[in-house]
């Protein structure tokens, strides 16, 4: 069923066209786009492996009023993604898992490249770098002029995502940005205030014993999907500020309940 939520968030006549066309296709695919009151576009399928078909090629783009940097069409097209992975994608050996996120999420593995020049070897490895924004290609090199707290002045990562995105999911670019302060409402990381776009999805490791288990959540904390890895994950110390610095906000929801905790603090 196809439903629009009345909002203050305006759409462009591009993005009206595209819902329209999206609202004709969606009893054939099962398939809904739906708006939040908070303005974050997401899709919703009857099949959690049900994808969204997106032509990348489409120069009909949706905008955002409330993040005017989000590239609208790519943020959907890497959630089409997610819902296109596997369990055994998710829940294989980490090394493997991670290339399928970044894939997922429209970047490149380059392990070898220069770091700030392309390299995406610390992507979801560490406790920060985990949101995956879809940034519009005139802001992404945009610097941080010091709102982002505990994230160096400058910060500047435009020839890291343009050497980085894959072309083939739509126009901007990608980045595994840093998590920091996204436990405020409304966040204050990178994606939100560096670059004033939305997060495609964000990693969080549930707070269980082990800290085995991570969630993807979209930009309003809802569930994509979920894994438990197996081999060398990021160190149980990493996991468990990954879920600090979400304690408290809507984005540590889902990893809570995956593992039975109401805000437990991280040990």
């Amino acid at each position: 069923m196809f439903r629009l939520r009345r909002l203050p968030v305006l759409l462009s006549l591009a993005a009206s066209a595209a819902v329209s066309h999206a609202g004709q296709q969606a009893a054939a695919n099962k398939t809904a786009f739906v708006i939040s009151s908070a303005g974050a576009i997401r899709n919703v399928a009857d099949s959690a492996r049900q994808s969204i078909p997106l032509n990348s090629e489409s120069s009909t783009m949706t905008f955002d009023n409330e993040y005017p940097g989000t590239a609208v069409e790519r943020m959907m097209a890497v959630r089409a993604r997610v819902a296109q992975l596997a369990e055994e994608d998710l829940n294989g050996p980490w090394d493997d898992v991670r290339r399928k996120l970044l894939w997922a999420g429209g970047l490149r593995d380059l392990p070898d490249a220069v770091p700030g020049q392309g390299y995406t070897g610390h992507a979801f490895n560490d406790y920060n770098h985990v949101d995956l924004t879809c940034m519009a290609e005139k802001v992404s090199d945009n610097q941080n002029d010091g709102s982002v707290r505990e994230i160096a002045v400058g910060n500047l990562l435009g020839p890291g995502i343009r050497a980085a995105s894959l072309p083939e999911l739509g126009p901007g670019g990608s980045w595994s940005t840093c998590a920091n302060g996204s436990n405020k409402d409304p966040p204050q990381d990178v994606a939100h205030v560096q670059f004033r776009s939305r997060i495609a999805f964000k990693l969080v490791w549930a707070p269980n014993p082990n800290f085995d288990t991570f969630v993807l959540v979209d930009d309003d904390g809802k569930e994509l999907a979920r894994g438990t890895p197996s081999g060398d994950l990021p160190s149980i110390r990493q996991r468990q500020l990954n879920y600090a610095i979400v304690q408290g906000g809507k984005y540590a929801k889902a990893a809570e309940a995956i593992a039975g905790t109401t805000g437990t603090a991280a040990e």
